[in-house]
C-alpha cells in the first residue's frame, strides 16, 4: 500500500499575512497535488502533519479545508491531518471541522484497507514543543491492544527520533520515552511527523520514524557558527508499507527557485521563536 506525507504547508486564507509574502505556500501545495497526479502514484491516502496553517483563524481553516478537500478529488483519496505548534484548536474546529470551537484535543485511529492510521495532538499552547497527554497515552494505549490486518502508522506532528545536535528544548515530543514504551512490542511500523522542516530518518525498535521536511520550506541546518537558513524548497514523500516486509520512503523535491528567505541563530528556534 502507498500513501502520500505531506507536512508543514503554513496556509494562511488569500490576503492574510503570510509567514513569508514570496515563499507562495498555497501554490506549492498545489504543485504537490499536480506532481501526484501526473506520476500516476495512485496513493491510498495522503497524511498531512501539522501546521497545516500559520496561526490561523476560522477563515484560514475554511480556505485550507476547501484547498484540501479539492486535492483529495484530484486525487481520489481521503486526506487525514493532525495539528502542529502552529495550529489553532478552536478556529482549526470551526473552521476544517465544521465543529463548535473548542480545545478538546484532536486526535483518531482510521483503518484503510487494512492498515491503521492513528493521529495524534502533540501541541502545547502557546509553546513551540510538543507532549502526548496522559489522555491520550490511555488511548493510544488501549487502540494498540488489537493489532490491525496490515499494522498501524502513527501521525504527529513533533518528531519522536533523537535529533542529534538539534535535539533542542522544542524540538521533539518532551515524554517521548513513554510514547516510544507504549508502542513498543505492537504492530506499529511507522511514525510520521514534520516540525523541524528537513528529513530525518530513524529506525527504533523496529519501527521506522520519520520527520519530513515542509511543503512550505526547508530549513538548512548546516549553516556554520551556530545559524541556520530558511531555503526556497518544496516536497513530499511516497511511502509504500509492504505486507510483512517493512515500510520504505521516497522524498521527492520538486523544482523551486531554492531562494533563501532569512538566517537565524538556531539558539532562537528555542527561544520562544515559534518556527
Amino acid at each position: 500500500m502507498k500513501f502520500i506525507h505531506i507536512t508543514d504547508t503554513h496556509i494562511n486564507a488569500p490576503g492574510k499575512t503570510a509567514q513569508f509574502p514570496v515563499s507562495h505556500h498555497v501554490e506549492k501545495v498545489e504543485q504537490v497535488f499536480k506532481h501526484i497526479q501526473d506520476t500516476n502514484v495512485k496513493p491510498a491516502f495522503a497524511l498531512i502533519t501539522g501546521d497545516i496553517s500559520h496561526g490561523g483563524d476560522v477563515e484560514d481553516y475554511q480556505f485550507i479545508r476547501a484547498l484540501f478537500d479539492k486535492g483529495a478529488a484530484q486525487l481520489g483519496i481521503p486526506f487525514y491531518v493532525v495539528l502542529g505548534n502552529h495550529d489553532h484548536l478552536p478556529a482549526f474546529r470551526e473552521g476544517y471541522l465544521g465543529q463548535e470551537p473548542s480545545d478538546e484535543k484532536y486526535y483518531y485511529a482510521e483503518e484503510i484497507a487494512g492498515l491503521r492510521v492513528i493521529g495524534l495532538n502533540s501541541q502545547i499552547a502557546d509553546k513551540p514543543g510538543g507532549i502526548i497527554d496522559d489522555v491520550q497515552l490511555a488511548w493510544l494505549k488501549k487502540q494498540l491492544e488489537q493489532p490491525a490486518p496490515k499494522g498501524t502508522v502513527i501521525a504527529l506532528h513533533h518528531p519522536l527520533i533523537h535529533l542529534g545536535d538539534l535535539s533542542l528544548p522544542g524540538m521533539l515530543v518532551e515524554n517521548r520515552q513513554q510514547v516510544m514504551q507504549v508502542i513498543h512490542e505492537t504492530d506499529v511500523v511507522a511514525t510520521f511527523s514534520g516540525h523541524i522542516h528537513t528529513n530525518y530518518f530513524a529506525n527504533y525498535q523496529n519501527v521506522l520514524h520519520i520527520a519530513g521536511a515542509g511543503t512550505s520550506f526547508t530549513v538548512d541546518f548546516s549553516e556554520s557558527k551556530g545559524n541556520v537558513s530558511f531555503v526556497d524548497l518544496c516536497g513530499y514523500s511516497i511511502v509504500t508499507v509492504h505486507e510483512n516486509d517493512g515500510v520504505t520512503a521516497q522524498y521527492i523535491e520538486l523544482p523551486r527557485p531554492r531562494g533563501e528567505y532569512m538566517t537565524l541563530p538556531l539558539a532562537s528556534l528555542t527561544d520562544g521563536h515559534k518556527k
